[in-house]
């Protein structure tokens, strides 16, 4: 089986590598230079054109597109009208599956086909597997299969067609929305125990000891002892925490189908908080206190 791999970032190339020592055959496209020299460094062909990639790719084609999903109709534009009837596209992205929705029909005009893959696994996927929720035809995904057997921990777990066009997506980001609400726990109680300094608690150890047999045990666990045995003190660590969309439009959606999400929107409203530096909303709050009940205000150090 061959597969056109479009975008080679970390994600990218390696989910390409992962398919190429699978026996996928691969070749691979990306603007950029680096990243092309970087998947041709590890034996996958890379190509500098999206016209050279449908070239080299036998029809019935199947394309998979790992991009920001702010770029996706754009790759579609230019994609498109290179592609014949019974082609397909996947979307290995995090793309919205309301645009994943749109994406199917504009597919659908040219006779391709159209795949929503939600991808999760992050750099650690090359190694241990990713994990897939694919939405699409019953049909067209049953002859993508090799593809998602090699990409999963195992052929038999890791990966399952969840539903129609836009499903695969969907779960995704409901996917993310629980991260968010789970990473924002697990930083609150280390946050807990850190500022506990009478017990002068040895953070990496707690995490490594709630990793065995605790209901609380998980692989972001994992990754936070690793981080805490690394770098105890998060030192050099500034404490801004960015979001890839996906909690915004999982709130969105909580909203939109009158469905309580209090975990998940918390987590969101913190990482955006995160981002403020001399917060207005702190200084107004020390501003009442002080006005209803004369409570000291601090000054600031940052000039008058």
């Amino acid at each position: 089986m061959e597969l056109g791999m479009i975008g080679l970032g970390r994600m990218g190339a390696n989910m390409a590598q992962r398919l190429q020592r699978g026996g996928i055959t691969v070749t691979g496209f990306d603007p950029g230079d680096e990243a092309r020299a970087r998947v041709q460094e590890n034996g996958i062909a890379a190509v500098e054109s999206l016209q050279a990639l449908v070239q080299a790719l036998p029809a019935p084609r199947v394309v998979w597109l790992m991009v920001p999903s702010k770029v996706v109709d754009a790759t579609l534009d230019a994609l498109l009208p290179l592609l014949s009837p019974q082609d397909v596209v996947i979307d290995g992205g995090n793309s919205w599956y309301r645009d994943s929705l749109q994406h199917a029909s504009r597919c659908a005009e040219h006779h391709v086909g159209f795949v929503d893959c939600g991808t999760s696994g992050g750099v650690w996927g090359l190694q241990e597997g990713y994990c897939l929720m694919i939405g699409g035809d019953a049909a067209v995904v049953a002859e993508l299969s090799p593809l998602f057997k090699v990409l999963a921990p195992a052929a038999d777990r890791g990966w399952a067609h969840v539903g129609p066009v836009g499903a695969g997506h969907f779960s995704k980001m409901v996917h993310n929305g629980i991260e968010y609400g789970m990473m924002q726990a697990y930083a609150e109680g280390f946050a807990l125990m850190q500022k506990k300094v009478d017990f002068n608690l040895d953070l990496a150890q707690v995490a490594d000891v709630w990793r065995h047999g605790s209901v609380v045990r998980s692989w972001l666990l994992d990754l936070s002892a690793d981080a805490l045995k690394s770098n105890p003190s998060l030192a050099g660590i500034a404490p801004y925490v960015e979001d890839s969309g996906e909690g915004r439009w999982t709130v969105s959606e909580a909203i939109e189908l009158d469905v309580p999400a209090p975990v998940i929107t918390l987590s969101l409203l913190e990482r955006l908080r995160s981002r403020e530096d001399n917060s207005f909303t702190d200084r107004m709050l020390a501003a009442m206190r002080n006005e209803f009940g004369g409570h000291a205000i601090k000054p600031s150090g940052d000039g008058p």
